[in-house]
């Protein structure tokens, strides 16, 4: 080899050498940037009650609370996911490949067609998941701002829940930062709301695309009790290898809900627990196997006292690694509500249908859900009067307390004695 081409390929090494020098230094930039970004919000966040009410509830009345998670805006029954991924009955392998809507238009277009679907259902309470901010998936479209603007006449708070730095993956379609949360809407005065932490995977990748998942507790006075209704809106881990994760948050939830309801308090916890809550795998038609992030919370896993008030009516989520497409996608009921017993719950509906018009997964993965309930009024038991002991002869048939009697007279009587002789 000539000194020419020895020099030409040390000249090429160290060219090679600095960039992956380079590419190393821009790689650990990177991690150190979404390190920095990297927080989870603190347990017991007392959250701003935005145009709170001044009216409080009453026993043995009939109300109405809905959920739906919106899904950022983004799916329309075209949308996939890149994070999701499923099987065919046929063994073929499917995975979703968008990071971000379509385009700020069909956000608009999919908020807007969410927020009329719930408006429509004229309830009550509603309670929304996947709300984003100000977020590169969303093109920054405000919905928390635009669910005020809809539901300018309920009381109203907000729990940030998915916060994180700009996401370079996937590589040909950036997911990007990320503001989202879950909003809660009420006709009737909150006197409370208070974000609490669920445990997550905090593992160094899967943090920084895992939510910072929590659920929010509201508390609401009732006319004639010291007693509260206690309104849980939550949003349950997904990605979760195993259910580890998912069985802590289950576990921190039930811990809570069953001292509320030792306290006397009617609690209602509603969202999408990301777990099939009705009994509901393999009710649906699909050509697709069940996927492996769909787990059941059954009987066993919930408090004494409590139960989910629960519809087969139509589905509540899709699989979205592929478009929807009737009968094809697999579907499973993982959104609505856990009661207590002192809930009458009157009627439950997953809404699939609006005036005639099939609107299942028309813009957005899950369809809302309606449950119309009533607080029923306590049993108030008899007080039981004391016996009183017979004063006089007979059996002592009181373990000594007609001793104790005569002996109180005698002293009364030798008393009354001394008075009349002074």
């Amino acid at each position: 080899m000539t000194a020419k081409a020895k020099k030409g390929l040390k000249i090429t090494g160290l060219s090679l050498l600095l960039v992956v020098l380079l590419l190393l230094t821009i790689a650990l930039g990177y991690i150190t940037y979404l390190s920095a970004n990297y927080y989870r919000i603190s347990d017991y966040q007392t959250l701003v009650v935005n145009n709170n009410k001044e009216e409080i509830l009453s026993l043995e009345t009939s109300y109405s609370i809905s959920t739906y998670n919106i899904g950022f805006g983004a799916y329309d029954r075209e949308y996939d996911f890149f994070m999701d991924s499923g099987e065919m009955l046929d063994g073929t392998k499917v995975t979703g490949t968008r990071a971000k809507a379509e385009s700020k238009e069909s956000v608009l277009e999919n908020t807007n067609g969410a927020i009329n679907i719930a408006l429509g259902l004229n309830t009550d309470f509603a309670f929304f998941q996947e709300v984003d901010t100000a977020s590169t998936r969303s093109y920054f479209v405000n919905q928390y701002e635009m669910l005020e603007n809809a539901y300018s006449d309920y009381s109203s708070s907000f729990a940030s829940n998915f916060h994180t730095g700009y996401l370079l993956y996937p590589f040909n379609d950036p997911i990007g930062s990320i503001e989202s949360g879950i909003a809660t809407f009420s006709k009737y005065k909150i006197e409370e709301s208070v974000r609490r932490s669920f445990p997550i995977d905090e593992s160094f990748v899967n943090k920084f695309f895992d939510l910072d998942r929590c659920f929010v507790v509201n508390r609401l006075n009732i006319d004639g009790t010291d007693k509260q209704l206690v309104l849980i809106n939550l949003h349950m881990s997904a990605y979760d290898e195993g259910g580890k994760i998912r069985a802590k948050q289950l576990d921190m939830l039930t811990e809570l809900i069953s001292y509320e309801y030792r306290q006397g308090n009617y609690v209602i916890a509603g969202g999408d627990w990301n777990h099939d809550i009705a009994d509901s795998i393999g009710v649906f038609p699909s050509e697709q196997k069940t996927p492996a992030w769909v787990q059941q919370i059954t009987a066993e896993d919930i408090p004494e006292g409590f139960s989910f008030a629960k519809s087969l009516n139509a589905p509540t989520c899709r699989a979205a690694e592929m478009p929807y497409t009737e009968g094809v996608n697999y579907t499973v009921v993982i959104d609505g509500f856990l009661v207590s017993d002192n809930v009458r719950v009157e009627e439950v509906t997953n809404i699939a249908e609006v005036g005639g018009e099939d609107v299942s997964f028309l813009y957005s993965d899950h369809n809302a859900v309606k449950m119309s309930f009533s607080l029923i009024t306590p049993e108030i038991e008899e007080p039981t009067e004391p016996e009183t002991p017979e004063i006089g002869g007979g059996e002592n048939t009181d373990n000594g307390n007609e001793g104790v009697v005569e002996n109180i007279a005698d002293s009364l009587f030798i008393e009354d004695k001394k008075k009349a002789v002074n």
